[in-house]
């Protein structure tokens, strides 16, 4: 089995962890844009303490998934899918942009304030 198929679990542990970090932030935000609104919108905010958790399984996450993409050295069975060098391009790709999405949502918290205002 080939290294490229274990990108997927650690990329979704990423996204997962960047939400988790960011949804005391986008969540009011996200529903506000929505039209819903009331009092119970500042109870959101109950997952600010653990912020800095989920911050670091996102990092961890993504710096598994770099590692499995461009440091570790690829080994393909003859036939496997990761024997096309155009796969390898495609996850590289995928991971770039979704690592680009998780960064603006984990630093979201530290530009909202000029995107509001």
């Amino acid at each position: 089995m080939s290294n490229l198929s274990n990108t997927n679990r650690p990329l979704l542990l990423a996204i997962l962890a960047a939400i988790g970090a960011s949804a005391c932030c986008i969540g009011p935000l996200l529903l506000l844009t929505l039209g819903i609104s009331g009092a119970w919108i500042g109870n959101l905010t109950a997952m600010q303490p653990y912020s800095p958790y989920f911050t670091a399984a996102t990092v961890i996450a993504l710096f598994m998934v770099f590692r499995t993409l461009y440091l570790v050295p690829q080994s393909c069975d003859e036939g496997a899918l990761c024997v096309n060098p155009n796969v390898l391009k495609n996850q590289r790709i995928i991971f770039w942009v979704v690592a680009i999405v998780l960064i603006a949502m984990v630093t979201f918290p530290y530009y909202a304030q000029y995107l509001i205002d």
